[in-house]
């Protein structure tokens, strides 16, 4: 019987132990689910410190190379072609013939046109002698007169057209493209050879209208261009547009002299010194990302005691990713760069860096 009662005793002493443990795993169990909850009830941000930095304020714009000068060469006739006199990649000059179309029958026009002439002068002169004497009348003397006027007329026609069977150069430049050979039939209109003259070339690029009023015709600019590294350029401002663009930017044009590196098509950064000459100042700035539905809106996410503050703030110019920030936020304050998104004003925040 004592036996039994010690057994009993035990068995009672191992129930409570284990219920025991099982209600201090349940108290940890939820110590650690309500500090997960509390984890979870936080959105993961990045935040920077805002402070003023020097910030480069020359204003850069990209663009691509042109040629000055371009055309396409055509016909001014129609006829075949008996002589290619240039190829791909040939200096010529504005006048220079490129191509000969045949002229046989365009000759034997011209001879005709010179014998209908040399009668119309012979008879003009009889009529204006005959007209002196009263063999003719007035008005016989006129069809006389333009008879010879509309043979003049004519061999003028044909010698143009004997001067346009030679395809000539409108510009000076160089042959890009050759889409002619000997034996085909030309019209006009029809593109034969592209010429482009790239002694100077041409940038054309969009400036910002919070910029344009501080550039000028006339204006150096320096160019850098993407596949000559270690080389810098000087350009100057031909053009500014009177009316900007659907997006209000104005097209502005920049001469280049070539120094015989360049190429039209080249991919190209426009640097406008647009602060009186000086590149650098101290500013406030924060990154574009920073900002709410845009930088447009002019709010960001500051942190506030552990949460996420929604603030309002005034900006002024954007060089490259960094915007200028004329009131509205202290230096010192944090801003939040990332996972804006997720976040509404008040929100429960946790900083990863």
């Amino acid at each position: 019987m004592k036996k039994k009662l010690i057994y009993v005793i035990v068995a009672a002493a191992l129930v409570g132990l284990a219920g025991y443990k099982i209600a201090s795993n349940k108290e940890k169990q939820q110590q650690e689910v309500a500090e997960v909850a509390k984890q979870v009830d936080k959105i993961n941000v990045n935040v920077i410190t805002v402070s003023k930095e020097e910030i480069n304020t020359n204003y850069v714009s990209n663009g691509t190379f042109l040629p000055k000068q371009e055309i396409n060469q055509s016909a001014d006739i129609s006829g075949r072609v008996v002589n290619v006199l240039v190829k791909e990649g040939s200096n010529v000059n504005a006048g220079q013939t490129l191509a000969t179309i045949k002229r046989d029958a365009i000759e034997v026009d011209l001879t005709q046109a010179q014998n209908n002439l040399q009668n119309a002068i012979d008879d003009n002169l009889r009529y204006e002698n005959a007209y002196k004497t009263g063999g003719v009348t007035k008005q016989q003397l006129d069809n006389s007169r333009l008879q010879l006027k509309n043979a003049q007329a004519a061999l003028k026609a044909q010698k143009v057209r004997v001067s346009d069977t030679q395809i000539k150069a409108g510009i000076s430049g160089t042959i890009n493209k050759k889409m002619v050979e000997p034996g085909m039939v030309v019209s006009p209109g029809t593109a034969l050879f592209e010429i482009v003259n790239i002694n100077s070339l041409k940038l054309s690029v969009l400036i910002d209208e919070s910029q344009v009023g501080k550039i000028a015709l006339g204006q150096a600019v320096t160019i850098n261009v993407n596949v000559l590294p270690d080389e810098t350029f000087s350009g100057k401002i031909t053009f500014i547009a009177p009316k900007s663009d659907s997006s209000l930017n104005f097209p502005v044009e920049i001469e280049v002299q070539n120094k015989g590196n360049l190429r039209a098509g080249m991919y190209t950064t426009a640097t406008f010194k647009t602060n009186n000459g000086t590149e650098t100042q101290k500013m406030l700035t924060v990154p574009a990302e920073a900002f709410v539905n845009g930088v447009s809106s002019g709010q960001l996410f500051i942190v506030n005691n552990g949460t996420a503050k929604l603030i309002k703030i005034q900006t002024g110019k954007v060089y490259g990713n960094k915007v200028q920030i004329l009131s509205g936020l202290n230096e010192g304050e944090q801003v939040i760069t990332s996972g804006q998104i997720n976040l509404d004003n008040g929100s429960k925040i946790n900083i990863i860096k």
